[in-house]
């Protein structure tokens, strides 16, 4: 079944929920179908400051591409980007730059069509349909190729998407492989979501998630601390996200301290 919207490509099962179309139920988005709000309702009905979460979550992504910008980063690899919505990468970055160029990454139809809609006649940013566990293929696209110019340092963003990595898939083998890819200089954006403080609700919100088309795989800090593996962090580490770089912009201070981020270089 297809729910009428015009923004949803031919062919979609809106009965299957997707992670793109949850997170953006819970950032207040209207890009969601009804299976999507089930599984959203699941996730606060269990996790009562879920949409503090993903919105800490957002607000850590609009820093660090602030700090990239800071340390001279023009060009930008969104991974499993998501559904569009208010602040985006490209309207950070070429509010102050123009000529800045961003190319988001998801393997989310619905996340794809919608991001080409207001991308359109943007020359210096566009998207991928690709998964991006894969990233010789995510590397190798046209569209990347021709936006990203892997000899100049590129600021690369894995936000909110590493705990939809499976152990099988590797999350850390993965961050290495873009790493290693990267030219010296370049920044690397992370996020993840934990459950060291709230085990027995995240543990809830794995079981509202586990068949949607993205499963989801909470991580300790220490797991998270091995996916900068070969990169300097910047200060101030790898922290809870209210407490990065909140001089930035907003961080949510006292808020939930439920995803780890942080950001390194390659040197």
């Amino acid at each position: 079944m297809v729910e009428p919207f015009s923004w949803v490509p031919t062919g979609i099962n809106t009965d299957v929920p997707s992670a793109a179309r949850v997170y953006d139920f819970l950032l207040g988005g209207g890009h969601n179908f009804a299976s999507d709000r089930v599984v959203g309702e699941k996730v606060l009905g269990v996790l009562r400051d879920g949409r503090a979460i993903a919105a800490s979550n957002r607000s850590f992504m609009r820093r660090a591409v602030l700090l990239m910008m800071q340390h001279g980063i023009t060009q930008f690899l969104d991974l499993g980007s998501g559904i569009p919505t208010v602040g985006n990468v490209h309207e950070i970055v070429q509010q102050e730059n123009p000529d800045a160029r961003v190319v988001y990454v998801d393997h989310d139809e619905v996340a794809v069509s919608h991001s080409q809609l207001i991308l359109e006649g943007n020359p210096n940013a566009d998207v991928v349909q690709a998964d991006m566990c894969a990233p010789h293929q995510v590397l190798t696209d046209p569209v990347v190729k021709d936006l990203i110019d892997l000899s100049k340092p590129v600021g690369l963003l894995m936000v909110a998407v590493l705990h939809f990595v499976s152990d099988e898939k590797g999350p850390a083998d993965v961050v290495a492989r873009y790493r290693d890819a990267m030219p010296p200089g370049s920044l690397i954006a992370l996020s993840h979501l934990t459950a060291d403080f709230k085990p027995q609700e995240m543990g809830a919100v794995v079981e509202a998630m586990k068949h949607s088309r993205d499963p989801m795989y909470f991580r300790s800090r220490d797991e998270f601390l091995t996916m900068f593996a070969g990169m300097e962090v910047l200060p101030p580490g790898v922290v809870a996200a209210p407490h990065w770089y909140p001089e930035l912009g907003p961080a949510g201070e006292g808020g939930p301290e439920d995803v780890y981020v942080g950001v390194a270089r390659k040197v």
